[in-house]
């Protein structure tokens, strides 16, 4: 009895395997498409938020028709479409293929361009916005390397149209690199680590002038020399607060609390 249920089960077995290949494989509908219309179905797809199909739609049009500008459209909707998405290391690997491959193109500066978009939103969702996080708290890597993107876009390309906004954000960016400075500062005077404080505030002096942090980064070395007993380097920071920010509120006792972080604009 045994035997003979091990010999239907090994039959049944074989039936399965034969039905399998009798199964018809999947018919890919864009088997016959033409670049135009693969094209024209990735964007409406990207358009009404399908990146996963759009992305899977500009893949195959690149490699059905790898010459021409289709292809090379593609890449660059390819890139784009990650960023969407919120997938920041295969957009930049996007962005970085398509530079290496077309360093000539015209519109290679809009490559720069959303380079800098996507570090620049590194983490960053519209829920954000609704937090009391301070975006100038977080590592300054992601903004660091925004900071270039948008540096090459208003360099290389000045005629470029994204060359105003990069510009922009370079100035945002410049900001809250000081203000990192800062926190990290503050950080450590708090802690007592005075000679890291002082340091680290002279670094926001030095490397970002013009920023709005540069005033606490001051306040912060003044008293940081003051605690290690360096009363020249004191007086110098003092004179150069003072100089510099005749009005400063540390000159009544300290920053005064704010409704809200001074890089909110509403």
């Amino acid at each position: 009895m045994q035997k003979k249920l091990s010999t239907l089960a090994a039959v049944a077995f074989a039936l399965s395997l034969s039905a399998c290949g009798l199964l018809p494989d999947k018919v890919d509908e864009t088997a016959n498409w033409s670049a135009p219309k693969l094209y024209s179905e990735a964007k409406d797809e990207m358009n009404s938020g399908g990146y996963d199909k759009a992305i899977s739609y500009f893949e195959k049009l690149e490699s059905r028709f790898p010459f021409g500008t289709y292809a090379q459209q593609a890449q660059i909707d390819i890139a784009y479409a990650h960023y969407r998405q919120g997938d920041q290391p295969e957009a930049l690997a996007a962005i970085d293929r398509f530079v290496k491959l077309h360093p000539n193109h015209p519109n290679v500066d809009y490559m720069y361009y959303l380079r800098g978009l996507v570090n620049f939103n590194d983490k960053v969702s519209i829920f954000d916005f609704l937090s009391k996080e301070d975006a100038t708290e977080r590592d300054p890597k992601a903004a660091r390397d925004a900071f270039d993107a948008f540096k090459q876009v208003v360099t290389r390309f000045p005629d470029s149209s994204y060359a105003p906004d990069s510009l922009v954000r370079m100035k945002y960016l410049v900001n809250a690199m000081a203000q990192y400075d800062v926190h990290v500062a503050n950080y450590y005077l708090r802690r007592g680590a005075y000679v890291a404080a002082a340091n680290r505030a002279q670094n926001a002096v030095t490397e970002y002038r013009d920023a709005p942090a540069v005033q606490e980064a001051l306040y912060i070395m003044v008293r940081a020399y003051d605690a290690l007993g360096m009363k020249e380097l004191r007086d110098d920071a003092a004179r150069i607060l003072q100089k510099n920010y005749p009005d400063s509120i540390y000159y009544r006792g300290g920053p005064i609390k704010a409704d809200k972080p001074w890089w909110r604009i509403w």
